[in-house]
């Protein structure tokens, strides 16, 4: 099954869960697991082997919220994991937080912004970084904000990230190296 079908089908079984399908959510569940733990094994891959939070635990904490969630109404495969991705980058911080609460008293120390895109548990602190230059591009930039996250968050595809956004993947490409940009810069000034 190619691609473009495999996403057809998470789509379709998406939108039968939406309309109170159990069963469609009983098939989901094992191709969207397998997807989200592509996705959480390539946020953790610089993790500790004894860090806590591995990526199984990633995925079952945000499959949980997920279906706890319930969307009225999945639109895509895109859409779904926008919205896992919003969860995974909550789950990531809090743990992140959590962890420079406990250590030093909860100071945190500055970061440069390639720091930043490691989830290393170390790295804590570049990863609160990142996220609030996050929250602060949210500010006056929601689609730049919104990109970044389901760009490195979500493993969004330039063309789904598109499809989410409903903008060209040219417009994609084009904003995505501005945030980055704009987020290297308001990083690293604040390191």
């Amino acid at each position: 099954m190619d691609q473009e079908n495999a996403a057809d089908d998470v789509t379709l079984l998406l939108q039968d869960w939406s309309r109170g399908d159990r069963a469609a959510l009983a098939r989901l569940t094992p191709v969207v697991y397998r997807e989200m733990r592509r996705l959480a094994a390539s946020r953790l891959r610089v993790e500790r082997a004894e860090h806590t939070l591995q990526p199984t635990a990633l995925i079952h904490e945000a499959y949980l919220r997920l279906v706890q969630h319930g969307q009225s109404e999945w639109q895509s495969r895109a859409h779904f994991f926008s919205v896992a991705s919003t969860v995974m980058r909550e789950i990531l911080v809090d743990h992140a937080r959590k962890r420079s609460a406990s250590k030093r008293g909860g100071g945190l120390s500055k970061v440069p912004f390639e720091d930043a895109l490691s989830f290393a548990p170390e790295r804590g602190a570049a990863l609160i970084a990142l996220d609030d230059a996050l929250c602060e591009l949210e500010k006056f930039d929601d689609r730049k904000s919104r990109l970044i996250q389901l760009k490195y968050f979500g493993g969004l595809t330039g063309e789904e990230i598109a499809e989410v956004l409903q903008i060209s993947t040219s417009t994609v490409t084009r904003e995505s190296r501005l945030a980055e940009a704009w987020l290297a810069r308001t990083v690293n000034q604040a390191a």
